[in-house]
């Protein structure tokens, strides 16, 4: 439709369109979110071209459109909005443009082959916020405007780019300019189960609604066509026959005109039927008696939304090209479609009207032919899936295979939820019975990500019937015991896998569901009897070299388990560095290896980490940020790794940088969801590393932001999370609490005979909670702790051990533990800094030294514990007073 000259009442809704475009065209060059919204026909195509004029010559201007037909093309608006901008540079240009994202990015917009691992969706997104990104500043000349009409109708993919691009839009000179349908867009947004897909709630966003026209503005729109002659009763009929609709009223003067009609009261009687003929039956009516030919050209059409190709279309009906030209004309003349080649539909409501006019049986037959013809035309299957999935099934098994092929493209552009409608209408065609379980192994596969319930059910369902070949059985049932194990079902997934391996042959595919057994049974946060696993475990690993990738599990997962139970660091090292190649993950057991998971290499550095192993876990967490950010997962995974890094910075006593990292990995795990085990273990350190800053009400405000507390995941949390809690209750000054707290956290630790003190510190806290009610049990904790330090060996747990040993002995030989405990604390400079500078405060103030103080003061506020600093300096001052 073309817009009406001028836009009748339209004045508050410009005045916006041109403070937001002067913003972004201004000296700081500001942008953000306009957002027009109201009913179909209300005049928000028009308006976005008025916008357009307000930003001619001053604003680089893309453009999309949202199509009815096309919800289910992945980045179907995305592509529209970028693409044409693309492909105006040269292939390097356009490849130097996206810098590292280019192998993430590019084949979501169609401009390159996906090849690599299957990207996450979250790390697309960041692509093409770093892609316009650069782009806006290549144009900062004649900054960036993006209008995406009919926004209700975009695809998922595209809905979800714009809703967290939009959310940054006030950092960058980009506007956005966006209209839908409220009500649309809201039933669009609860069925992708997503937010509010305008940003509502940044800085930058302009909601404006645009409201019907008045009689008033109806009769100049009246006039403005058909005549100042037009009396007021019929302009009255008008504005009563079309709510004040402009597309309606539009349409209604132009038949008035068409039938020259005089615009009086006595052809007033005759608006009513008119106006019916503009939409719905009325609109259907005045396309049938256009002919049979321009009927059925119109369906073809609208089956194929947007981007009409009249040959396309042509092929469709069942027409010759001159046939297809003359049905174009009509409906040209009929202002039912505009353009050539391709055409458009004047308006979407007559493209809905007719689309949904179409008989079933016909509108599915059109679909199929749609869908062969994409095919024959190389354009490959996602492209054809569109119209697959609107096909009757009808037992046809290249309909199933096509529609597994566009699942497999889907996923390797980052678009698993279209590979999911892809396999689902496929086990609707249905599939072969000896298929049926491969293609539910590959709806499970496709899940995985976006609702691991979902995957739980299509896997299981996989494994309950004939079909899947051994290597396949042992694939889905590992991969299912992940999906348990993010569904917070720990206990679920060891079940599952000890069921399989019990039917499993022996070979590297038993040891592989063993492995995965071992792994999720000691993560439980709860275990029947863990002191019995580990046993087993070790009988299974104690004597492999490492000669495979299964052996090279098994070896972690013991690794990880010593290092929990407090055994020799000298051992657990030496099962690490079987379990490695050259120093680093094996291939097929690095960070985004999807046959084993990025659990074990995770639990590589962890181990490395708690064995003062610290350079060795920080390469292998730098790697893993690297990786994930190349492989384009962006999500829990990324924010899992930046989690990591963070534990390296608080062991090593880089307080500041640990808060940095934890920080940014709580960001980032905030974009995926709430309550994910990345969540907890961030939120844990980051309470941890803030009690070490001594800025207790942050570290509250942290806890109860991400509700830690029970009831606990039935994960266990990195480090142990009862033991934090206990911890920031004790500097709460709430002891009773706290002891109760670390009572538990202990009673279940000796349990699994976990005896790590750095992990799980719950002997040497609850000791100094014990200290002035019950001292005699709280040096029989301290003197335990001393001795499970002392096995395991580390310095920083000896010196941990000795400071708190230190509070129940006597003056002198308090002064030699603890003298004991710098020594050993000092040993490595780049390793327990925050640890040393307490256990030296303590010693300064045991000897009464202001020396002593002023180092511990020093060392302190180099590693960011300004309370601890503080403290020092309070006792320097303290000493020199008495003196």
């Amino acid at each position: 439709m073309k817009p009406s000259r001028p836009l009748y009442e339209r004045e508050p809704e410009l005045a916006a369109a041109a403070q937001a475009v002067d913003a972004l065209c201004g000296a700081q060059a500001s942008g953000g979110l306009l957002v027009f919204s109201g009913e179909a026909g209300i005049g928000k195509t028009a308006l976005l071209a008025e916008v357009r004029s307000i930003a001619a010559g001053r604003c680089t201007v893309w453009s999309a459109r949202g199509g009815e037909t096309v919800t289910s093309v992945p980045f179907h608006v995305v592509r529209q909005l970028l693409q044409p901008a693309l492909d105006q540079f040269p292939a390097d240009e356009t490849r130097a443009l996206f810098g590292d994202w280019y192998e993430i990015t590019a084949p979501a917009l169609g401009l390159a082959e996906p090849t690599g691992p299957q990207p996450d969706p979250q790390g697309v997104r960041d692509g093409l916020d770093f892609v316009v990104g650069r782009l806006a500043s290549r144009l900062s000349h004649r900054p960036l405007l993006l209008m995406v009409d009919d926004a209700h109708w975009a695809d998922g993919e595209s809905l979800a780019w714009l809703a967290s691009f939009t959310a940054r839009l006030g950092e960058l000179p980009v506007l956005v300019v966006q209209a839908h349908r409220p009500q649309e867009l809201a039933e669009r947004n609860a069925a992708l189960n997503a937010g509010n897909t305008d940003a509502e709630g940044h800085n930058a966003l302009v909601r404006v609604a645009l409201r019907a026209l008045t009689p008033d503005a109806t009769a100049e729109l009246v006039r403005a066509g058909l005549g100042e002659h037009a009396d007021d009763p019929f302009c009255r009929e008008v504005w009563a026959v079309t709510g004040g609709n402009p597309y309606e009223a539009v349409e209604l003067v132009a038949k008035v005109q068409d039938r020259e009609l005089p615009p009086v009261e006595e052809s007033a009687g005759m608006l009513r039927e008119l106006g019916a003929s503009a939409r719905g039956s009325g609109l259907v009516a005045r396309l049938e008696r256009l002919g049979t030919n321009a009927n059925r050209f119109a369906w073809a059409a609208a089956v194929l939304g947007t981007d009409i190709s009249q040959e396309v279309a042509a092929t469709l009906a069942g027409m010759s090209s001159a046939e297809a030209a003359d049905c174009t004309a009509r409906l040209r003349d009929a202002r039912i479609v505009s353009g050539f080649d391709p055409l458009e539909f004047v308006h979407p409501l007559i493209a809905t009207a007719v689309y949904r006019s179409i008989p079933p049986a016909t509108r599915t037959a059109f679909h199929g032919r749609a869908a062969w013809a994409i095919t024959r035309a190389g354009l490959g299957a996602a492209a054809a899936s569109r119209h697959l999935l609107e096909v009757h099934p009808d037992d046809d098994q290249e309909v199933v295979a096509q529609l597994r092929e566009a699942a497999g493209q889907h996923l390797a552009v980052g678009a698993p939820e279209a590979a999911r409608r892809c396999l689902e209408r496929a086990l609707e065609e249905p599939p072969r019975p000896q298929d049926k379980a491969a293609l539910l192994y590959e709806l499970g596969c496709a899940t995985l990500l976006s609702s691991p319930p979902t995957t739980v059910q299509h896997l299981r369902a996989a494994l309950d019937m004939p079909g899947l070949d051994d290597d396949l059985r042992i694939d889905a049932t590992f991969r299912l015991a992940a999906a348990l194990a993010h569904n917070n079902q720990l206990k679920e997934a060891a079940i599952s896998l000890a069921a399989e391996a019990s039917r499993t042959a022996p070979g590297p595919g038993l040891m592989r569901l063993q492995a995965a057994h071992f792994l999720w049974e000691g993560m439980q946060a709860v275990e029947d009897d863990g002191p019995a696993r580990s046993r087993r475990l070790s009988r299974n690993a104690d004597h492999l070299t490492g000669r495979d990738n299964a052996e090279r599990a098994l070896l972690i997962l013991r690794a990880f388990d010593a290092m929990l139970r407090g055994e020799n660091a000298h051992l657990v090292v030496d099962l690490c560095e079987r379990a490695l190649v050259d120093g680093h993950p094996a291939r097929g057991l690095d960070w985004t290896d999807t046959e084993w998971g990025f659990e074990l290499p995770t639990m590589v550095g962890i181990t490395f980490a708690f064995t003062d192993q610290l350079d060795r876990a920080e390469e292998l967490f730098g790697e893993a940020v690297r990786a994930f950010e190349i492989s384009g997962w962006s999500g829990a995974h990324l924010a899992f790794a930046h989690t990591l890094l963070g534990l390296v910075h608080r062991r090593r006593g880089r307080l500041a940088e640990a808060e940095g990292f934890l920080r940014e990995g709580l960001r980032l795990a905030d974009r995926v969801g709430s309550g994910l085990p990345v969540h907890w273990d961030a939120a844990c350190l980051l309470i941890d590393t803030l009690l070490a800053r001594g800025r207790i009400s942050e570290a509250r405000l942290v806890a109860d932001r991400y509700e830690f507390g029970a009831p606990y995941p039935s994960a266990m949390v990195l480090p142990d999370g009862p033991c934090v809690r206990g911890r920031l209750l004790l500097a709460e000054g709430r002891t009773k609490d706290a002891i109760a707290e670390l009572e538990a956290a202990g009673a279940a630790m000796e349990a699994r005979e976990r005896f790590n003190g750095i992990w799980a510190p719950w002997a040497c806290d609850l000791a100094r909670a014990l200290a002035d009610e019950d001292p005699v049990r709280g040096a029989q904790l301290a003197a335990r702790a001393r001795v499970h330090a002392e096995r395991f060996g580390t310095d920083t747990a000896i010196g941990e051990a000795l400071r708190c040993v230190a509070l129940f002995a006597r003056e002198e030989e308090a002064t030699h533990l603890l003298s004991e405990a710098v020594r050993h604390l000092e040993r490595n400079p780049k390793t327990a800094t925050y640890e040393h500078a307490l256990a030296r405060f303590d010693y300064g103030v045991a000897v009464r030294s202001p020396r002593e103080l002023a180092r511990a003061q020093k060392i302190a506020t180099a590693c960011g514990a300004e309370g601890l600093a503080t403290r020092a300096q309070q006792a320097r001052a303290s000493l020199r007073a008495s003196e």
